[in-house]
């Protein structure tokens, strides 16, 4: 047996070894078959071997076989080998992208892949909620699908250009889902390069609308706050300067100059209407040239004006032109009407920039605003007319069939004398009347059924005219008063058609609020007469001379003693006895004094005026 036989037999029976420890190892078939062809031949080598002996040189094909073969086992090790990491590559890999896909999936943002032209390739399901579309839908549509229109084109322009330049883009914008409503997107756009081309973009979205939303709302509440603290401490400013304001015009100086020293504010004007009905600035600060061409104007802002100073109604006017130029153009114009019960002192109209001063000062502020203001305009009249030496006498002649008094005259046939009027328990009104040669039963029953008089009751009677105190809903003490004027004296004649009334104003005040206060009251109202007269001045220590005077020494110290024993306190400090003990009477005689004081005290007190008004009314009845 020569030595290429041996060779091949050797190799044949190595390479089946070999191959069988490899088809055990990787459990791969292809070695079972190599394994089964290299023992086929090995076998075949043997039994040529022990055939026919030659010189082996046929046999030389077959050992180049073998070691082929050989060759080819160790190649294929090495083959599987490379494979089986191949395969375990792919395996890590597939499970990371099936990672990737099913957190893709699951994400609670809306992803999705661009083609480079911006065609969508795929979309997540997240899609739905926060672009408000289908996937489906969106699949082969352009991201301008969810377009707001509240972005121009300069800035999709410049996200373009920045994603196709190779870099991120990251920002807030606003979409419009499928159903119209806008959404506040945090979105995120990448470029995805291969070999440093892009090949297609990625976009990551997130909704922050709530969040947006929240933000705002916080945003509108600080600045809305920071208004009301400016605005408040405006109010606060009026308030005071009105506390200290002594006249009128202090009154309506310190409003107007405190309004236009907001920022907001252009200019400021106290307006009402002349007796010819023409609109007038009585107090003006700012851009006069502004609120002037405001009262000139026609439209909405003068309307606004008018409805404020005639009907006493507040309102803000948005809609006006703008006048002025600069930082003096004005396009809001607000008015508060200055009022106090019934009474009107004009409005004060306020033009600003904006309409923010009067967002955070609302109707109902505005209102009391305008009362307040008014009240402390009548309050200065009426101080002027407390202290003022001289007044202004003024007669009208009045006829009005509907009114309470003339109706009383009428229903009784006598005259009727206003002879006070007074606040009663519940503040409501209470009024005094003097009638004239009629029974008081049948004066009571005729003032019951007068629309206007209720509960009338009798405080006394004479042989000649009898005094009815009765509740009253129509004040005309409160109208004039407002107004600053008082009554003299009121008389109505038994025909119940005409009456006389005297009224005093204190001397330079503005007659003219009198005058259309009663003209508004009353069917017919003529001023017949004016006249400037003194007016007695009573001081305390007169009033005190003058009682002294009437008391006797007895009911002076009946009077005094009761003072300073609190009997008059309650609960009292010393009962009647007590002070008559101290007087070293008997109570009865003690009271004799005390009541016989109190009445000279409250006659003093009360019985003059009503003497003056009851004069005065009988002087008009004997002049008409």
């Amino acid at each position: 047996m020569n030595g290429i036989i041996v060779t091949s037999i050797v190799l044949r029976v190595v390479g089946v070894g070999y191959s069988l420890v490899l088809l055990r190892r990787s459990g791969d078939r292809r070695f079972g078959f190599l394994t089964v062809l290299l023992s086929f031949m090995a076998a075949r080598q043997l039994l040529t071997v022990t055939g026919t002996p030659g010189g082996g040189l046929e046999e030389l094909p077959g050992l180049v076989v073998s070691g082929l073969a050989v060759l080819t086992i160790y190649y294929l090790d090495r083959y599987v080998d490379e494979e089986r990491r191949i395969k375990a590559e792919l395996r890590s890999v597939n499970e990371e992208l099936s990672t990737f896909e099913k957190a893709v999936e699951h994400a609670g943002h809306a992803i999705f892949f661009t083609d480079t032209e911006g065609t969508i390739t795929y979309a997540n399901p997240s899609v739905e909620t926060v672009m408000g579309y289908d996937r489906e839908t969106v699949v082969g549509e352009n991201p301008r699908l969810w377009k707001s229109g509240k972005h121009d084109e300069a800035y999709y322009d410049e996200l373009w250009a920045t994603i196709s330049d190779g870099e991120v883009w990251d920002g807030e914008i606003i979409n419009q889902n499928e159903s119209g409503e806008l959404r506040w997107v945090d979105m995120t756009i990448a470029p995805v390069m291969n070999d440093g081309e892009i090949e297609q973009f990625v976009a990551v979205d997130t909704d922050v609308t709530e969040r947006k939303r929240r933000r705002l709302r916080i945003e509108e509440q600080n600045e809305r706050l920071g208004r009301l603290n400016r605005t408040n401490e405006l109010l606060r400013d009026v308030n005071r300067r009105l506390v200290t304001a002594t006249t009128k015009e202090d009154v309506e100086r310190a409003v107007a100059d405190r309004f236009a020293s907001d920022p907001w504010v252009v200019s400021t004007g106290i307006v009402d209407r002349t007796a010819s009905g023409r609109l007038r600035t009585r107090y003006q600060t700012g851009d006069e040239d502004v609120l002037n061409a405001i009262l000139d104007s026609t439209g909405d802002g003068m309307a606004t004006v008018t409805t404020g100073v005639d009907h006493g109604r507040t309102g803000v006017s948005t809609s006006v032109r703008s006048f002025g130029q600069g930082e003096s153009t004005a396009d809001t114009v607000g008015v508060i009407p200055l009022t106090y019960r019934d009474s009107q002192y004009g409005a004060v109209v306020v033009a600003t920039r904006t309409s923010e001063l009067f967002e955070c000062i609302d109707h109902d502020v505005r209102v009391e605003l305008g009362d307040t203001i008014g009240s402390a305009i009548n309050a200065t009249e009426r101080r002027r007319q407390l202290v003022d030496d001289r007044v202004s006498e003024l007669t009208f002649s009045i006829d009005d069939v509907n009114a309470p008094s003339f109706e009383l005259a009428a229903a009784t046939g006598s005259n009727v004398i206003l002879m006070r009027t007074t606040t009663g328990c519940d503040d409501k009104r209470v009024v005094f009347l003097t009638i004239r040669d009629v029974d008081c039963e049948t004066a009571v029953e005729a003032t019951a059924d007068v629309s206007g008089l209720h509960d009338p009751t009798i405080v006394s009677e004479t042989d000649d005219e009898c005094l009815i105190r009765a509740v009253t809903t129509d004040s005309l003490a409160d109208t004039l008063a407002s107004h600053g004027a008082t009554i003299e004296g009121f008389t109505v004649e038994a025909d119940g058609l005409h009456g006389q009334l005297v009224v005093d104003v204190p001397t330079g005040g503005d007659v003219r609020p009198v005058v259309e206060a009663l003209r508004e009251r009353f069917d017919a109202c003529e001023l017949v007469a004016r006249q400037e007269r003194e007016r007695p001045v009573d001081t305390a220590d007169g009033f005190r001379g003058e009682l002294e005077t009437k008391l006797t020494d007895r009911q002076l110290e009946a009077l005094r003693t009761a003072h300073l024993a609190g009997y008059f306190e309650w609960p009292r400090e010393h009962s009647g006895q007590d002070v008559a003990d101290m007087m070293d009477v008997c109570q009865s005689t003690y009271m004799q004094h005390l009541r016989a004081a109190e009445r000279k005290l409250t006659a003093n007190l009360f019985d003059d005026s009503a003497a003056d008004a009851g004069e005065t009314s009988r002087h008009l009845v004997e002049s008409t």
